[in-house]
């Protein structure tokens, strides 16, 4: 039984938009062949991970286990994309994946790199133009991440965004960019609220989800030090030192409706392929 294992992921980071990507502690299990007990069901071709599985070449049936919600901004899509083409991969040669053309072929089907590149990888990347660059981190911290009920498609989002912006806006979330991958590999942190800032994307996407906004304003007055719309949203995550994690996550619990909040970290790990024993024939 092959199975991949791939992390969620935030994307953009606030002014990243899509060249950022941070793979979260939030995993979900992408299998070939039958399910391993009656909880986990068979997958549709419709499904994006069966789909990934076979423009990737795979044969046969997949099955999925996943802790990530769907629909909220935290890579779900994505995940499946790169565990049906890491199975499919497997499948061919467990001991020869191509993991950069994996991530061709993501993006394929994605459209952008973001987050199956955070995911494929794991930690912080730097993406374009097909290739990825890791981002290394000299603080550890939390991610606090605020999940609300509600869902929204990628797609929709993307087209509310405007298809020109001023100059003006440009250079602001390239210096910003700029600004946050120094920051995260020097470890100053008392600059990454500014650094996280953005004018392209997340005011547009705020209009569509105020407990969001909302979301954001009380994880950083609650002390993160940065916050930012995880991707197209609606989730939140804050960025935060370990030791605050869980009194961010109570004041995002006790101040913001319709939504939960939840405490991960960063893996560092990226998506793995392991080749499970068939469980034992019991006739």
């Amino acid at each position: 039984m092959i199975v991949a294992r791939v992390p969620a992921s935030t994307a953009n980071l606030g002014p990243g938009f899509d060249a950022l990507g941070m793979a979260l502690s939030i995993t979900a299990e992408i299998g070939v062949g039958e399910p391993p007990d009656e909880s986990v069901s068979s997958l549709d071709e419709r499904h994006p991970a069966m789909a990934a599985f076979a423009y990737g070449g795979g044969n046969g049936g997949v099955w999925v286990r996943s802790s990530i919600p769907v629909g909220r901004g935290l890579g779900f899509s994505a995940v499946m994309r790169v565990g049906g083409l890491l199975a499919a991969a497997a499948q061919r040669d467990a001991t020869a994946i191509d993991e950069l053309a994996v991530l061709t072929a993501a993006i394929d089907l994605e459209g952008h790199a973001d987050n199956a590149a955070a995911s494929l990888f794991g930690g912080v990347v730097a993406t374009a133009g097909g290739t990825v660059v890791p981002v290394r981190l000299a603080v550890e911290p939390s991610i606090v991440v605020w999940i609300p009920t509600m869902a929204t498609s990628t797609r929709r989002s993307r087209a509310t965004l405007p298809s020109t912006v001023s100059f003006g806006d440009a250079v602001f979330n390239v210096g910003r960019t700029a600004l946050l991958v120094a920051a995260l590999t020097a470890g100053d942190v008392g600059v990454m609220r500014t650094a996280t800032e953005d004018r392209l994307h997340q005011d547009v996407r705020f209009a569509a989800s105020v407990p969001s906004r909302m979301a954001l304003a009380v994880g950083l007055e609650a002390g993160a030090w940065a916050g930012w719309l995880s991707g197209s949203g609606p989730a939140v995550a804050l960025m935060c030192a370990p030791v605050d994690a869980e009194r961010i996550a109570a004041a995002l619990t006790g101040s913001v409706e319709d939504g939960r909040a939840l405490v991960t970290s960063v893996n560092h790990t990226g998506a793995t392929v392991e080749d499970r024993p068939e469980a034992p024939d019991e006739r």
